[in-house]
């Protein structure tokens, strides 16, 4: 547990102490509330113990969900995996920065995967090493936060700092997509409608599925 979070504002000039501060915590293992495109998320540094259980509890999150990486551009994809087909390369081209989550595989397993379309979130991302682990941050079960003071009501004295760079413009959560065979399943549905999916994929002979 943090004391109350310090409350920064971001996404004007002269920010980057701010930027600098929330990006010092994440290293040090503390939790961050951060801007995105969709909604407000709730990080951790994506390498430290510990990190994951502290999202798990902040959020009240059931243990059997994920927890999906934010890295703050493609040149980091490289370090989640090396292993991408064709279309999951022209979704990410044609959708990143962007309200996409692939799930993609990798050496271990699978994981789901995102450059968020805020500037704000990326420099913050980039500065603590280039990938996060990051969920919305609002308390399991409960709507999104979509301002920066709904998520720090939502997450109390369990972040350490949360950046403020107002309402989420998009205000609602990633469309998610994972390539299965010849399709695309979709587990959640999202910012970025079947039809767009569908037009990318056509070219690659993969089908766009309603169900995940």
């Amino acid at each position: 547990m943090c004391d109350s979070p310090e409350v920064l504002k971001v996404g004007m000039p002269g920010d980057d102490e701010a930027i600098s501060r929330a990006a010092a915590a994440l290293r040090d293992g503390a939790l961050v509330v951060l801007p995105t495109d969709t909604v407000y998320g709730v990080g951790g540094h994506a390498a430290l113990p510990g990190v994951c259980d502290q999202l798990y509890a902040a959020k009240k999150r059931p243990a059997d969900k994920p927890l999906p990486l934010l890295i703050s551009g493609p040149e980091a994809l490289a370090s989640v995996t090396d292993t991408l087909a064709p279309v999951e390369r022209a979704l990410a081209e044609r959708l990143w920065p962007g309200p996409l989550t692939l799930i993609l595989r990798t050496p271990d397993d699978s994981e789901g995967v995102r450059v968020p379309d805020c500037e704000v979130a990326r420099r913050v991302i980039a500065a603590a090493g280039g990938v996060l682990r990051v969920t919305s941050a609002n308390v399991s079960g409960e709507p999104p936060s979509t301002t920066a003071p709904q998520a720090a009501a939502a997450l109390g004295n369990s972040v350490a700092v949360v950046l403020d760079n107002g309402p989420s413009p998009v205000g609602r959560p990633s469309t998610v997509a994972r390539l299965e065979g010849g399709h695309l399943r979709i587990p959640r549905h999202g910012a970025i409608s079947r039809e767009l999916l569908h037009e990318l994929c056509q070219p690659y002979g993969v089908s766009v599925d309603e169900q995940g």
